[in-house]
């Protein structure tokens, strides 16, 4: 999954000269909370967020800051004067997953897609969101099941080709190590949607067979108690 399957290509833009107000204004009538800032070339030198403009309000300006209101009002503020310079950027064939670690790592919410020829698009956490939403197949009304298995291949394998087995359509499985002993992992299996009945001998089966954990169905989380 890379970014340039994701990301939002009608990007708004900013020229780095442009008053404040016009950034308040845009990102009101549009709904969003970041905007590339380019030069005339289309050269990305920064990116302004709705937080930028919070932390640029007069208050930030105190006389013994080297400022005061009366000199540095908002109204006079350049985007420029707020913007993040030369932000981080990523590229179309970015991993999706590597977008999502500079959001989390940098706490920032969007980050301009570049490629050779300059701006192609922004991602931000929205569409991060939708992209784990739409792989894990939660908008389709998938249930997911959480196990803790041996971390070997055949032990995932028998899972997977049972519930193939069985007429389970699988959307996504993820694996993690997190807060496990050696030796273990935990796996969680998405499935396209199934009836009550069926979920139901299947988490029977699965209890027995697989040690479950717990499953989720119509967004209801379901413990296995043993």
């Amino acid at each position: 999954m890379l970014v340039g399957d994701w990301m939002t290509e009608e990007v708004l833009t900013l020229f780095p000269g442009a008053p404040i107000s016009d950034a308040v204004e845009m990102m009101r009538e549009a709904g969003i909370r970041q905007i590339p800032v380019t030069e005339a070339s289309g050269l990305v030198i920064g990116i302004v967020s709705d937080r930028d403009i919070r932390d640029a309000m007069p208050s930030k300006y105190l006389a013994g800051d080297g400022a005061s209101v009366k000199s540095v009002g908002l109204k006079g503020l350049k985007i420029k004067d707020i913007m993040t310079h030369d932000p981080f950027i990523v590229a179309p064939d970015t991993c999706m997953e590597i977008a999502a670690e500079t959001l989390l790592e940098n706490k920032i919410g969007g980050l301009p897609v570049v490629d050779e020829f300059g701006l192609v698009g922004i991602i931000t956490d929205v569409d991060i969101y939708r992209f784990l939403t739409t792989v894990t197949g939660v908008n389709r009304g998938s249930s997911q099941f959480a196990f803790l298995l041996e971390d070997s291949a055949p032990a995932l394998e028998e899972l997977l080709s049972d519930l193939w087995a069985r007429g389970v359509r699988l959307s996504t499985v993820f694996t993690s190590y997190e807060g496990v002993e050696h030796g273990l992992r935990r796996v969680f299996v998405w499935v396209q949607r199934l009836d009550d009945g069926t979920i139901d001998s299947l988490v029977t089966h699965l209890k027995k067979n697989y040690g479950l954990k717990y499953h989720v169905h119509k967004g209801e989380t379901f413990k296995t108690e043993f």
